[in-house]
């Protein structure tokens, strides 16, 4: 195990290289970088400073109309260090990842990583609380439909959940909104925002109050969707495990259902689930929605990605985007593990292809 561990771990390094290579690759070839905004920015500033200047009744103009002189283009590329040769702020970059130095924001004047950690709070309180929920909901869901399969309880809660599955968060974020949230009917959940502006001020059960009072809505319209993937897993895994021949045995024996059930069957059924949990509870911090996080004010990492994109904000992008990856590969290498620590008859060492 210890063997497979470090080859795996060694096997990291070109996917991480890999991802960012590409990514660095494609964002040269992206139009409208942060020098080119930069530019726009000066010449706007340039005409509107023309057309005062007019209007005013006064001779002058301004060089931006014309365009950005070449030494004060020289500076704007120095400022985003654009004046570097591309292999050379590949390698520059590549040296900052290996220190986890993941460097600056371009426009909002701080580090990738206080960027990263000031938008925790709001990825971490959306996806620990929707991955609780749906997973305590959906497995004593998916086990009692398993033990009732074809009755009228199966039927109904599969239509159900199917339904909700077919609704996109987004859809049902507005729903809950115009619902709920001061639309055209009620005013009961706030709009925006994880706690109100008087949370400083309020007792200590008055902010946890409130805390969770303003997750209803945003956790409802995550959460939902997430229900039949799980139930449905749940569901197939245990009635896979009923139909063996050791249930068999076990009920000849004489044993009651009950114990058949917990003692037998659950141990084996729950290890598909089992070894996705590293996967899910670590990548619920990360893989919020955008528009979940859009529709309800909620600075969060999704927005923080997008926001980068669209600013070509590079230092985020890559940064976050190496951060995200290393956190993936790590978890899926956490998820094997506890693979074998549920089925010890698992053993990767003996896998001639390095894992599963």
């Amino acid at each position: 195990m210890f063997r497979y561990i470090v080859k795996r771990i060694f096997l990291m390094i070109p996917t991480l290289l890999g991802v960012i290579t590409l990514t660095f690759a494609v964002i040269q070839f992206v139009p409208g970088g942060p020098v080119e905004q930069m530019m726009l920015e000066l010449k706007g500033r340039g005409e509107a400073s023309v057309g005062h200047s007019e209007s005013s009744g006064g001779g002058a103009t301004y060089r931006g109309r014309q365009g950005i002189d070449e030494e004060r283009l020289k500076e704007i590329k120095t400022l985003y260090g654009f004046d570097k040769p591309v292999h050379e702020r590949y390698v520059q970059m590549l040296k900052q990842f290996a220190t986890f130095d993941l460097g600056q924001s371009y426009y909002q004047h701080k580090s990738v990583w206080e960027l990263v950690i000031s938008k925790l709070p709001v990825s971490i309180s959306l996806g620990l609380w929707t991955f609780l929920i749906t997973y305590l909901i959906s497995i004593p869901l998916g086990i009692k439909k398993a033990v009732q399969i074809g009755t009228r309880f199966d039927t109904v809660s599969s239509v159900l959940i199917l339904v909700g599955y077919a609704i996109p968060g987004f859809v049902l974020g507005v729903l809950l909104l115009v619902l709920f949230g001061g639309g055209s009917f009620l005013q009961i959940f706030p709009l925006r925002g994880l706690t109100s502006d008087d949370w400083a001020q309020m007792s200590w059960a008055g902010k946890v109050l409130d805390y969770f009072w303003h997750l209803v809505l945003p956790i409802t319209a995550s959460v939902l969707g997430h229900f039949a993937v799980i139930t449905m897993l749940t569901k197939n895994s245990f009635l896979e495990e009923i139909r063996k021949q050791y249930v068999l045995t076990a009920r000849a024996k004489g044993l009651s259902e009950d114990k058949v059930l917990w003692k037998h069957v659950f141990r084996n059924a729950m290890i598909p689930l089992v070894t996705g949990f590293p996967a899910a509870f670590i990548g619920a911090f990360f893989t919020g929605s955008l528009l979940i996080e859009t529709l309800f004010s909620l600075d969060g990492l999704g927005l923080l990605s997008y926001e980068a994109v669209m600013r070509r904000d590079y230092p985020v992008v890559l940064g976050t985007l190496y951060f995200f990856t290393l956190i993936g590969l790590v978890t899926r290498l956490i998820s094997d593990i506890a693979y074998v620590m549920v089925d010890p008859r698992i053993q990767f060492d003996s896998q001639s292809g390095g894992g599963a």
